[in-house]
């Protein structure tokens, strides 16, 4: 064929996803057809990146947050060069497939972050383009930007009609994020259909309102205006950029563009044939030619871009080694090599001060003593910071030009909070954290489900975290909670019951490289635990034997957070009448299932069967640690309101409750 037209490379966007969703016989065609003029021109003509290397640090960043049209974003990777195969489109949304039904960051080589729930790749981006001002504020020098680059973010109706839009778009516009530019997908199609009977915001003043850059109008089918919306978005860097792209989702099927049966099902053999005819593709399914393909590469100069960055790094290198040094190291996702040894010496120091506090204050001061020796450590609270007690000495805002600038004042935004910490994790720099009380974790849950799913780095702070809280009540008293999202898989839950074991919690959350982290914190005042130095190094393995008697015992109880020390309160009391009582703290049941078999019947040995768990939340979780033979003290009903002294014992939480339960079992 002949030097092929925009048109003709956007087509290709448009029938591998033709084909794909009709071969997997699944799949939504309607969006990759409405969107792929927009994404023809941005990648062939600005989206700066290297299909060589997916990972290239100062690449671009480029968001699908309707994710549902996944084969949009397989079809640009695959036709930029990415190593993305023909044969992986053809196995669409098939098992180990690389081109799974939504985009997962840990399948495809290129996809930036996991999208699918709407709204929140809005709301990661908003935390990736966070990410760029932050490290371009502490390391760029005059002449040597190198850290320069853009989040690009694709997003439809559904996003923005979830509130999570809102929230993540209002601090985009509060933080002055220039390097982030939105294109709305406006077809007024939703699964239900035309959305006029329930979405009528007015979207461009809605984000004016919240500090945008808006360019209204654009034809998401003109090459021409939708360039001319990119330079203008890219002329200043003063705010966020949202481009209304008018598009017709479906474009160039005779039957169904325009309308919702192309949304979320295969266009059908004969619409594909139609559809082929009204965009004069004559070509079979799963077939590029060459010069399309050429079309493509002949811009990908990925190789070219990178060697430049190389270079202005090296001399960059070469006046701030240091910084350099610093920054490879972040990028690396490296600790610093004398992270560990210090985190330990401060756990040891801990130990033998034994500071009666609660697990909250603990948690300050863990990262006060951590931050200095992290300047990756970015995070902040939802409105919170002084019941968090997240805040230390050297925090800075984010909404400033420090360069050292660290803390993030959500704002009551739990949702987008969480979602823009994904967003600093998976743009990579940066070990975040976000936090809340532990009841308002719900409003956040989804996102932390993400983390998990996508393996961020990120660690979410609930404070708070019991019945403990006291005279608020039920609303705010977590009682699911911890089991919801002990729930999670591969999800880190802790809830320390001291000052060491809230510093070891912190510790390991910090080392965790491979997903997130949730640590759990008490509004009051934990007794400090004795432990030998055996038992100091046990800690970080999840659960340990804190309390023992001599001899095999006959009875455990485990605990958490709080109530362990009231089992060491009820095991004296037992040991007294000659009983022999061992008590498990139990501060991650995740990391404690982890180890090895050995280890774990060392602690919770199964010959033993008198077992009883006590935890202020509910008790079905602990069944799996006590077996039938066992007990559970904890909490099936919502709280009450009253000081946190009158609700423990309301609920049973009393040595002799304990003890009480312990005797019932033989």
């Amino acid at each position: 064929m002949t030097t092929p037209s925009r048109r003709d490379l956007a087509n290709a966007i448009r029938f591998l996803a033709i084909d794909a969703v009709q071969a997997a016989n699944s799949g939504h065609p309607g969006m990759p057809m409405g969107m792929a003029d927009i994404a023809e021109v941005l990648w062939n003509d600005y989206y700066n990146h290297n299909p060589n290397n997916p990972k290239w640090f100062n690449r671009d960043r480029f968001v699908l947050s309707n994710g549902h049209g996944s084969m949009l974003q397989y079809a640009l990777l695959h036709l930029s060069g990415y190593d993305l195969s023909l044969d992986e489109l053809k196995r669409f949304r098939q098992l180990d497939s690389k081109t799974p039904g939504h985009p997962e960051n840990f399948m495809t080589p290129g996809v930036e972050t996991t999208t699918g729930p709407l709204g929140q790749g809005l709301a990661n981006a908003v935390g990736m383009a966070l990410a760029e001002k932050l490290l371009a504020q502490r390391y760029n020098r005059p002449e040597l930007a190198i850290v320069d680059h853009r989040t690009w973010v694709f997003m439809g109706d559904g996003c923005l009609m979830e509130g999570i839009s809102h929230e993540a778009a209002s601090l985009a516009g509060t933080w002055g994020l220039g390097k982030l530019v939105a294109f709305w997908d406006d077809n007024k199609i939703s699964i239900d259909g035309n959305t006029d009977g329930w979405f009528t915001d007015d979207t461009p003043a809605r984000f004016e309102a919240y500090g945008w850059r808006v360019i209204r109008n654009v034809n998401g089918h003109d090459p021409v205006e939708i360039k001319t919306a990119i330079d203008t978005a890219m002329a200043k860097d003063d705010k966020p950029t949202l481009i209304c792209c008018r598009t017709t989702i479906g474009y160039g099927s005779p039957g169904k563009a325009g309308k919702e049966s192309s949304h979320g099902a295969p266009l059908g053999k004969d619409e594909v044939t139609a559809t082929r005819e009204a965009l004069n593709w004559p070509h079979a399914p799963f077939e590029i030619p060459e010069a399309i393909y050429d079309g493509w590469r002949s811009r990908s100069t990925g190789l070219v871009r990178e060697d430049q960055w190389n270079r202005l790094f090296d001399a960059y290198a070469a006046q701030y080694p240091a910084e350099a040094a610093e920054l490879t190291r972040r990028s690396h996702a490296q600790l610093p090599d004398d992270f560990a040894a210090a985190a330990q010496a401060y756990i040891a120091k801990l130990q033998a001060d034994g500071p009666t506090i609660a697990s909250r204050k603990a948690s300050q001061m863990a990262i006060e003593t951590f931050a200095p020796l992290l300047p990756e450590l970015v995070g902040g609270s939802a409105d919170l910071a002084h019941s968090n007690l997240t805040l230390w000495k050297a925090s800075k805002s984010v909404a400033s030009a420090d360069p050292d600038a660290n803390y993030v004042y959500y704002g009551v935004r739990e949702f987008a909070m969480t979602a823009i910490s994904n967003g600093l994790a998976v743009h990579g720099g940066f070990i975040p954290f976000d936090a809340t009380f532990l009841v308002f974790s719900d409003y956040a849950r989804n996102a932390v489900r993400m983390s998990a799913l996508m393996g961020a780095h990120a660690i979410h702070v609930y404070t708070h975290d019991s019945i403990g809280l006291g005279e608020d009540g039920p609303t705010h008293q977590p009682i699911e909670h911890l089991a919801s999202l002990r729930y999670i898989p591969h999800n880190d839950v802790w809830r320390p019951c001291d000052a060491v074991e809230s510093a070891v919690a912190w510790r390991a959350a910090i080392e965790r490289k491979d997903g997130p982290s949730c640590l759990v914190f008490s509004r009051q005042n934990l007794p400090h635990q004795p432990r030998s130095d055996e038992q100091l190094q046990q800690v970080a393995r999840g659960g340990y034997v804190l309390r023992d008697s001599d001899g095999t015992p006959e009875l455990i109880l485990i605990a958490t957070g709080s109530e362990v020390g009231l089992a060491t309160q009820a095991a004296d009391a037992l040991m007294a009448e000659g009983r022999k009582v061992r008590v498990v703290s139990m501060p991650s049941t995740d990391v404690f299932d982890r180890q090895d078999a050995a280890y774990r019947e060392s602690v919770l040995p199964g010959a033993v069967r008198k077992r009883v768990a006590i935890e202020a939340g509910v008790s079905d979780f602990w069944r799996k640690y006590v077996g039938l033979d066992g007990a559970v003290i904890g909490i099936d009903e919502f709280g009450a309101s009253a000081p946190a002294e009158a609700l423990f014992p309301h609920f049973g939480f009393t040595v002799g409750h304990v003890v009480d339960a312990a005797k019932a079992l033989g």
